[in-house]
């Protein structure tokens, strides 16, 4: 099986930094997410994609090992030190691959790197990691929520407990009983569980019926799930073990969720700062005065300063979105709008009329393109 190209998945170099492979898989994540296209399973596997290039390759540990061995150094169980010691191997077949190591076959090397087998002669993998997507609104991403996430992800079958099946059965003739399969060739060959007997070694003699001899099931499951403040459109929460069921004693994989923020009809985010529009009177921008505004934590008092325009902008500090990983909490700007009203009779004509002969010159003089 060919390695994956990450890298030409978020349309990036190989020696992209972290921020530009952030930013070209929030830029792609925005374009193809699924609330953005109901219906399109293109979009849907587009995304799905994209989200497992950004997981490897955004963390510094997978990316060294996707970097040096490709798709194969992401499996469950695989040792890259005993990888590397298979690489500068002089004997490639069923002699030493290393210092007090002897294999008697090149399966047997499969095993060692990919961490063995259980109870039973099942190998001992790692459950799949299970990702899914989370539509929250922009004044939860700020505050932080506890959210409700339904999924389908496989578990254990509780009928045959992973072992696919009843009966002696036979030898699996695709990977000979060894339930990992040879890829690629020479001294860097590695293994795959086998998807014929679904690693077991054995093709069962009565399949189960009810998970047709996987050894899994799908089960819905429902999760109530603390979401951090500061989360934006694309940010992936981990939660260790959540996944699919592992294999033959093995963890489970984690869940991964990838969210995306509702706009909000008065706030604006940018960053780490965020932006409200806020009205005030003809009076209170001439004067000044002291207003009430509403924040993500509540409602304080903001001090306007006389001739005050409409787009005046009045920073609130420390009011805007928490930084997920630390760091200063970003500022809320506050937008000032003049408002003006639509009529007042005889008495607010007469104000106005007296309000416009104050204006020494043209609001517009000098104004050009």
């Amino acid at each position: 099986m060919a390695t994956r190209d990450f890298y030409g998945e978020l349309g990036v170099k190989r020696t992209a930094t972290s921020a530009e492979i952030k930013k070209a898989y929030r830029k792609l994540a925005r374009k193809y997410h699924p609330d953005v296209n109901p219906g399109n399973r293109d979009a849907e596997e587009r995304f799905k994609r994209v989200s497992f290039a950004y997981d490897v390759l955004a963390d510094a540990d997978k990316r060294k090992a996707y970097d040096e061995f490709g798709d194969e150094g992401l499996q469950a169980g695989f040792d890259a030190d005993r990888a590397r010691g298979f690489k500068r191997a002089k004997e490639s077949m069923g002699g030493t691959a290393g210092a007090g190591a002897r294999y008697s076959s090149f399966e047997d090397i499969f095993g060692d790197i990919f961490g063995g087998r259980g109870a039973g002669g099942t190998p001992a993998e790692q459950g799949p990691d299970v990702e899914t997507s989370l539509t929250i609104d922009l004044l939860d991403a700020v505050r932080g929520t506890t959210a409700t996430v339904a999924l389908t992800k496989p578990v254990e079958c509780a009928v045959c407990h992973g072992a696919g099946g009843q009966g002696p059965g036979t030898t699996c003739p695709e990977c000979r009983g060894r339930g990992q399969v040879k890829v690629g060739g020479g001294p860097m060959s590695f293994g795959r569980r086998c998807e014929r007997c679904n690693g077991s070694g054995r093709i069962p003699s009565q399949p189960c019926p009810a998970c047709q001899g996987r050894g899994v099931t799908e089960k819905l499951e429902k999760l109530n799930v603390k979401i951090p403040a500061g989360v934006d459109d694309g940010s992936r929460i981990r939660l260790a073990g959540k996944g699919g069921a592992g294999r033959g004693g093995a963890p489970p994989g984690d869940l991964y969720i990838v969210t995306t923020v509702r706009p909000h009809p008065r706030l604006e985010r940018r960053g780490q700062d965020l932006s409200l529009q806020v009205p005030v009177t003809i009076g209170e921008a001439m004067q000044g005065a002291t207003i009430d505004v509403p924040t993500p934590d509540g409602t304080v008092k903001l001090k306007v300063p006389p001739g005050s325009q409409s787009g005046t902008k009045l920073r609130l500090r420390g009011k805007g979105v928490p930084a997920m990983k630390g760091g200063a909490r970003g500022d809320l700007y506050v937008v000032l709008q003049v408002h003006v009203p639509r009529d007042g009779g005889e008495g607010v004509r007469a104000a106005v009329q007296a309000l416009e002969a104050s204006y020494q010159e043209s609001p517009r003089a000098g104004l050009t393109l």
